[in-house]
């Protein structure tokens, strides 16, 4: 196809993944007062991000799955619909339980959104031709992740509108972006591959629990009992025992969810684990933005997206332009390794930070990060879509998201509570230099600033900067993983068909 008409096709595509990554990004600096408003501590926090991460890590697989054996294009409509629903659902709920549930439902959609787009651009578009189109999608993920946030503080911060409306505002996009998909995508070949298959129902279960009980271990660890215990060995234990039946019922599955033989090729095997640990690095470091700059440096909601635009701008700017540059040159591996060097080297210096920082050297250092974030995140799902034929292209690209999405319901549950420690502890710290807590100063509860006397809002202004601060260099390390894995990846040249 000629590059008009693939933009063409794709731009439902694109508007369909802005609504994906909004629903993500516009709640992200109304959290605090979500929590808050529905009296919630740390842990509703972290699970009220965890929950779509959950199942949208649940789902990936299932739905790559699917759009080999059936309608692409149905798929992606029907991901779009559940998201709808699901977004409607969390802006009417009146508590953190029941917005936790809707949050998981709307994990089902993203997970579909997620997992279609690539798929579908690879049944468009040769790997040779695909960098710069990765690019739109990275580029299309900036504007989101930026736009997101900006757009979510001035709905919190609007009179007669507030954080409800968070949810209703992806609302429109998304019916848009179903308009647009039935105009205008179209797929070679028609949008049904094969009739009368089987679906590894079974295998989708068994994959779909043990990560399930895996990330919630890890959630509650350390908070509603200790890392060394029965409940850990249980947990742990369970969900061992069910990937292993996982991996035998793939084995003998007709229509595997996940073929384990793609595992076979070095270069899925690097890549898919790379993600797993980017996942760890890239979700970690930006969820807990919104917290350090509202309660760390107490700003508005508006002006903490704002203040997130350097990290926006380096993704932008490494996907975009790597993108492109992979096209006309053909080789990709270089970017890999410099996107993994750049992530490790900006999760260490937002390890330095405080909530006295000046601003100009943690913008740097999120720019930093964003940059390597977007040398990294679209590139290894070309290099593993580069590995495989056209009927496997669903379940390979959809083992990347998966293990992408894993990684970073891991990293967001296990360094939230990673941080509910850190600041329990910098707390005690502060207010014991100061002759003791006072009343109303619980850590175990998102704050409200503007209610706290000066002092206390000192001790814990310090708390959370030092504690999330804390959390990036906890993060390093899988970064660090990623740098090695991916300089141990073989750079085979991006084919033309």
């Amino acid at each position: 196809m000629p590059h008009r008409q693939v933009m063409t096709v794709l731009s439902g595509l694109l508007l369909g993944m802005f609504v994906a990554i909004l629903s993500s990004t516009v709640v992200s600096n109304a959290l605090p007062q979500i929590v808050s408003d529905l009296g919630g501590g740390q842990s509703s926090y972290t699970w009220v991000v965890t929950a779509s991460l959950l199942t949208l890590t649940a789902s990936t697989p299932l739905w790559g799955k699917l759009s080999d054996l059936f309608s692409k294009k149905l798929l992606v409509q029907l991901s779009i619909v559940i998201f709808v629903l699901a977004s409607a659902g969390a802006g009417l709920s009146q508590s953190t339980g029941t917005l936790i549930a809707w949050r998981a439902v709307q994990g089902i959609g993203v997970g579909g959104l997620v997992a279609l787009a690539q798929v579908i651009l690879a049944a468009l578009v040769p790997p040779r031709e695909r960098g710069r189109y990765g690019g739109y999608f990275g580029a299309t993920f900036a504007v989101a992740t930026v736009g997101g946030p900006l757009l979510g503080g001035v709905i919190t911060d609007a009179p007669g509108l507030g954080w409800r409306w968070c949810f209703y505002v992806g609302v429109p996009f998304a019916v848009i972006a179903l308009v647009v998909l039935q105009r205008t995508l179209t797929l070679p070949g028609g949008t049904v591959r094969r009739k009368g298959v089987r679906i590894d129902w079974l295998g989708s279960l068994l994959i779909a629990a043990s990560v399930s009980l895996l990330l919630i271990w890890v959630t509650l660890a350390g908070d509603s009992y200790a890392w060394l215990s029965w409940q850990t060995a249980a947990m742990v234990g369970g969900s061992i025992a069910l990937g292993g039946l996982f991996v035998a019922v793939e084995k003998r599955a007709a229509e595997p969810v996940i073929p384990l033989s793609l595992f076979r090729n070095r270069t899925i095997t690097l890549t898919a684990l790379a993600s797993f640990f980017i996942g760890i690095a890239m979700f970690g470091a930006t969820v807990f933005l919104s917290q350090y700059f509202q309660l760390a440096r107490g700003q508005s909601p508006t002006m903490s997206g704002v203040m997130t635009i350097p990290m926006i701008g380096g993704l932008f700017l490494a996907s975009t332009g790597s993108g492109l540059i992979i096209t006309r040159t053909g080789r990709w591996k270089r970017w890999l390794v410099a996107g993994g060097t750049l992530v490790t080297a900006g999760l260490g210096l937002l390890g330095t930070m405080r909530h006295d920082t000046a601003y100009w050297q943690v913008g740097t250092y999120m720019a930093v990060l964003g940059l390597g974030i977007g040398m990294l995140m679209q590139n290894l799902v070309l290099a593993t879509q580069n590995q495989v034929s056209g009927d496997r292209i669903g379940a390979a690209s959809s083992v990347i998201a998966f293990s992408r999405s894993l990684g970073g319901a891991i990293g967001v549950s296990a360094l939230g509570a990673v941080l509910a420690e850190r600041i329990r502890h910098h707390m005690a710290d502060g207010f014991a230099g100061a002759g003791g807590a006072p009343g109303g100063a619980d850590s175990g509860t998102i704050p409200n600033l503007s209610t706290l006397p000066a002092p206390v809002r000192a001790v814990v202004e310090s708390a959370y900067g030092h504690g999330i601060a804390d959390i990036y260099l906890y993060a390093a390390p899988a970064a660090l993983l990623v740098l090695a894995l991916v300089v141990a990846v073989k750079e085979v040249p991006l084919r033309t068909r």
